[in-house]
């Protein structure tokens, strides 16, 4: 097997003809609908109305930059995604990409997206989403994610920048509302990824990516979820109570946390047997309803800036 310590050789599976969607793949479009949306959100509940044109341009460098950052990711990670079975039949270890390719779309790419953010809205939004990329490619995808355990606990940083990105590019700074917004996405992250952790362990072992599952055990995992969940949730609803929350935020805030520490009490309980009996059936529940978490709680925040352009909503 390759040594995926170092990304120098690829072995990947016979080249066939790249098509389009091969090279939309790179750029992890179902990632980017999550950037997306979080980054539109954090446009529309600033306090600062934006020009339609002007905000769609700033969603789409965002997203551009976001599918530049998927492109770079699995040109470095292209060793390890031809060994897990999740990942095997992405565009470069199936052989329809070549590295080189999706390492110049990655650049070429980033260039654009963080110059034309700025010029189109400010250097301060320009220059996060440099740093951004910068952050997912190099600190979590280059160091991280191969060397440590919290890989995903301080790589999420990355994920959770797109609203912060958003609200200063329509304001030109980054208040208190935008570090909420990117500690909600911050806190979600672990107990997320770990949930999926529990189920596709064997790929992460095959990889030899130190996941937490692989280096600490499932049992040490299941308390992670617990404890981190617990923080979420009391981020989540304290949330309610500022100026991004109000109503109809905390309404949703209180059914969701309820129900994410409901299943992860449920996955703290459940031993290797009961879960491997019935096919991790509670960790894929959990990790359904987490992606529904994070974009209910979002949408909720754009609700009640909605109602705030209208006098109603707020406290």
């Amino acid at each position: 097997m390759t040594d995926i310590s170092t990304n120098s050789t690829v072995t990947t599976a016979q080249p066939g003809e790249a098509q389009f969607g091969d090279y939309f793949a790179l750029l992890k479009p179902r990632v980017m609908t999550l950037v997306v949306f979080t980054a539109l959100v954090g446009l529309l509940a600033a306090p600062v109305p934006v020009h339609p044109f002007i905000g769609f341009c700033a969603i789409l460098f965002i997203a551009v930059g976001g599918g530049a950052s998927g492109a770079l990711n699995m040109w470095w990670d292209a060793d390890i995604d031809l060994v897990m079975k999740r990942t095997a039949k992405r565009p470069i270890p199936a052989g329809r990409v070549e590295p080189g390719e999706a390492l110049a779309l990655g650049l070429a790419l980033s260039a654009f997206s963080c110059v034309f953010l700025a010029l189109a809205t400010n250097v301060l939004a320009g220059g996060l989403l440099a740093f951004t990329i910068f952050f997912y490619v190099v600190i979590y995808t280059m160091w991280l994610k191969r060397s440590t355990p919290q890989n995903i606990v301080i790589g999420g940083a990355a994920g959770a920048f797109p609203p912060m990105i958003g609200w200063a590019a329509a304001t030109g700074s980054v208040g208190v509302e935008a570090v909420l917004m990117f500690c909600l996405t911050f806190m979600w992250t672990p107990p997320h990824f770990w949930a999926l952790a529990l189920f596709m362990r064997s790929d992460y072992d095959d990889a030899g990516v130190p996941m937490l599952t692989v280096t600490h055990g499932r049992r040490s995992t299941r308390i992670h979820i617990l404890v981190y969940t617990v923080l979420l949730a009391a981020l989540a609803i304290g949330t309610g109570f500022t100026a991004i929350g109000g109503p109809v935020y905390l309404a949703v805030a209180v059914v969701l946390n309820l129900l994410f520490l409901k299943g992860a009490w449920e996955i703290f309980r459940r031993d290797e047997v009961a879960s491997e009996a019935d096919n991790f059936r509670i960790e894929k529940r959990f990790f359904k309803l987490s992606l529904l978490y994070l974009f209910a709680h979002f949408g909720a925040i754009l609700v009640e800036a909605g109602l705030a352009r209208f006098g109603l909503g707020g406290w």
